[in-house]
């Protein structure tokens, strides 16, 4: 029969917005588009800059009557730029922090025409080369309600008492779906697994989130991880 992990409001957490999404990296520089286009953007690309969109995440709802106004702006940034960023935020974390994003009149202008924090969350790369295609943001300015898969870290595994024992450790989820202000959205969410035994795991509804913030899922009894136990005695030989 598999146990509980007792006092796992100790060990699951989300870090607060302000060390994991509040701080930016970087302030991303873009500058507009004006037309759009297979031929358009493979020029962009040609010039070192990849095309983007930024827009309201409502624009995204399946019934117009709930979308907000878009705010959707056709843009494009700097390859070498967003280069840097991902190999500084990694992902899969690029796509659940926030960024300051300036648009400026052109390329090296000192012409601020519009600023905000924006969330990436897509990036189109060549299935071949793997080479960055195209870019998609949502404004996540403070208060804007958010709908974000936030990735799942489990820490102590070293520790882990089960693991230790032979047991298996499955992950069964590498991230969970919020729904909140931009604000509160943490860049991941961490388990602390170094205490758990054979059979023990950590569930959806142990996750301790910020109070405005929901986790979105149907059934919040469903596990994220858990040590299986592993049994050879059980095994047929193999045959020769």
């Amino acid at each position: 029969m598999s146990r509980l992990w007792r006092g796992l409001k100790t060990v699951v957490r989300t870090p607060t917005a302000s060390p994991a999404n509040s701080h930016h990296y970087h302030t991303i520089q873009a500058i507009p588009r004006e037309c759009t286009g297979s031929r358009i953007s493979s020029r962009d690309r040609a010039q070192g800059r990849i095309p983007a969109v930024v827009f309201s995440q409502g624009l995204l709802q399946k019934n117009p009557t709930k979308r907000s106004p878009s705010r959707k702006q056709l843009l494009t940034t700097e390859r070498k730029q967003i280069q840097t960023i991902l190999k500084s935020v990694e992902l899969p974390f690029f796509c659940s922090t926030m960024f300051q994003l300036q648009i400026r009149a052109g390329s090296g202008s000192s012409v601020l025409l519009e600023s905000g924090k924006i969330l990436p969350i897509k990036i189109h790369r060549d299935e071949d080369s793997g080479k960055i295609l195209n870019l998609v943001f949502v404004w996540a300015d403070e208060g804007t309600e958010l709908k974000v898969d936030v990735p799942v870290v489990f820490k102590g595994e070293e520790d882990c008492p089960g693991i230790k024992k032979g047991g298996y450790f499955n992950r069964i989820r590498t991230s969970l779906k919020l729904l909140g202000p931009a604000e509160h959205i943490p860049q991941k969410i961490e388990v602390d697994v170094s205490k758990l035994d054979i059979d023990d795991r950590v569930f959806m509804h142990d996750v301790e989130v910020h109070p405005t913030l929901k986790l979105l899922s149907k059934n919040e009894s469903m596990p994220i991880c858990k040590i299986v136990p592993t049994y050879f005695e059980n095994l047929e030989p193999m045959k020769v």
